[in-house]
């Protein structure tokens, strides 16, 4: 296994830059480029390999890994007063918890991206 395994990698096509990024969410805050998808996933895992090895020849503990990982389905969100109450109110007016509420909204939301 090596260090790369452990870390997510991420490569998608932007519009913006016309070219595709890879990116490692978690790990280092740079970004891989290119025209060619497969050759940035290369050059991404070339670079998560580079980025641990350069931590642990400093001394440090790399980040934790991100790959693999489980989630409860639980977190904390913090919204305003403002949009606490109105969350609270439309949940009621549709008949359904606070909670059931923002699960479709987050839902929904995240469907259109």
């Amino acid at each position: 296994m090596s260090h790369g395994d452990r870390y997510i990698k991420l490569v998608y096509w932007s519009e913006e830059d016309q070219a595709y990024i890879g990116r490692s969410p978690g790990l280092f805050e740079g970004d891989v480029r290119g025209l060619d998808e497969a050759e940035v996933f290369i050059e991404l895992c070339r670079e998560i390999e580079s980025c641990v090895e350069a931590i642990e020849e400093d001394g440090f503990e790399p980040p934790p890994p991100t790959a693999q990982r489980s989630y409860s389905g639980k977190f904390n969100l913090r919204v305003g007063k403002e949009l606490h109450e109105q969350l609270s109110l439309e949940a009621l007016r549709g008949k359904e918890s606070l909670n059931a509420l923002c699960v479709r909204l987050l839902g929904d939301g995240l469907s259109r991206t």
